[in-house]
């Protein structure tokens, strides 16, 4: 496991509530959470707890309260970054449920494509695109489009994107709800081989459902009544 001391993530007394009718429903109350580089984090919770709520703000699309998110040398959280494309560019990645890849185009295309918009050269953007794409098993299916996929193979094309810039944190929401259980399984088998690749490790943060899934991270948080603690369940499983 390559996994450091270093922090490359601090969230400090988050708070987010929002407004219902005439009530106001707090979903995060005062969050405290850390991941170091190289570490895969699972984060689970009661649905509607807020877990996509804090992924949001960590990913700076959505303002906190109160409190505030350090992500190398970003600091944010109550009010957006003022390089808030640069943070989104250099510093975090995307992997959803869905997808959204574009079904014209092949699997190396809808990468460049990603990275020319986040302002790489198309030479620049081709050459990360490959690069990601064979760090996460695709490199034989460059001319592929994404039809011609399984879900879980789509699944890894998104998350080479999410990885195309160098980026060090990749924030997971529910990256395997899509996924049959081998392939997600294998998705997850993946973050683990980034996580801990001793040459360009990145950090993972995962919100998942599912506690086996869970169960392969090296940390399991749960969110609940608005804070972050430490799970009960076992950890330290390797998927096979």
């Amino acid at each position: 496991m390559v996994k450091t001391t270093k922090d490359l993530l601090v969230v400090s007394k988050l708070k987010k509530s929002f407004k219902i009718g005439s009530e106001r429903l707090h979903v995060l109350r005062d969050v405290e959470l850390s991941v170091k580089l190289g570490e895969l984090v699972a984060l689970m919770g009661p649905s509607g707890s807020g877990k996509s709520t804090l992924l949001n703000i960590v990913g700076g699309l959505l303002e906190a309260e109160d409190g505030s998110v350090i992500l190398g040398d970003y600091e944010y959280g109550t009010k957006n970054p003022v390089n808030l494309n640069n943070l989104r560019r250099n510093s975090i990645g995307w992997v959803f449920q869905n997808f959204n890849l574009l079904e014209h185009l092949s699997i190396l295309d809808n990468v460049t494509f990603a990275l020319t918009l986040s302002g790489f050269s198309n030479q620049e953007a081709k050459a990360r695109a490959n690069s990601s794409l064979d760090r996460v098993g695709l490199s034989d299916r460059l001319d592929f489009y994404p039809q011609n996929l399984s879900g879980g193979q789509n699944q890894r094309v998104s998350v080479a994107r999410a990885i195309s810039g160098d980026r060090p944190l990749l924030l997971a929401d529910e990256p395997t709800g899509n996924l049959d259980s081998e392939s997600g399984k294998l998705i997850i088998q993946l973050f683990q081989e980034l996580c801990h690749d001793s040459s360009n490790p990145i950090s993972v943060l995962m919100v998942t459902h599912d506690p086996v899934l869970a169960s392969n991270a090296d940390r399991i948080l749960l969110l609940k009544n608005g804070k972050v603690i430490p799970s009960d369940i076992p950890i330290g499983n390797r998927v096979k």
